[in-house]
């Protein structure tokens, strides 16, 4: 809650007591009951008051200027000479898969597959599941898996 919202209800607390003392105290009672929670009741009005939140503007970004004549537009004329396009058989080796292309290996596990010798999916088809368990010192049933991904990924592409 905002400061200034809590010294807000203060205040009216104050002046429900002003209230109250009006309608239940005696005469000299009344009076300086009156006097002294209207005077609370107004200090706290007046602390709430200071206490708000403060509105900061910021500063007005200046205008672009306006240019008074539009510039001319230019005319461009374009001859368009048509070519014959002869399809070129090109060779394009496939591109190795990366690790992270296996389900289950993400980029901390790839990082270590490479450290041992495994940069793609290749390799890892190509490699058994007990020795790469064996060196990343994990189960081998998690790295068959893998090698069984690779070999599917491999056939695909």
């Amino acid at each position: 809650m905002r400061s200034d919202y809590a010294l807000y209800i203060v205040a009216v607390i104050f002046f429900l007591i002003t209230t109250l003392s009006f309608a239940l105290a005696t005469e000299l009672e009344r009076n300086l009951w009156i006097v002294t929670t209207t005077v609370l009741g107004l200090l706290f009005l007046g602390l709430g008051y200071t206490q708000r939140p403060k509105i900061q503007t910021a500063p007005a970004a200046p205008q672009p200027a306006q240019p008074t004549t539009p510039a001319p537009t230019p005319i461009v004329t374009e001859t368009v000479k048509e070519e014959k396009m002869e399809p070129v058989a090109e060779i394009v080796p496939s591109p190795k898969l990366e690790l992270t292309a296996v389900k289950g290996i993400k980029a901390k596990r790839s990082e270590q597959l490479k450290s041992i010798g495994i940069s793609n999916v290749e390799e890892l088809a190509n490699a058994s599941a007990e020795d790469v368990a064996n060196k990343l010192k994990i189960s081998p049933k998690i790295t068959g898996r893998w090698i069984e991904e690779a070999k599917r990924l491999t056939r695909k592409s």
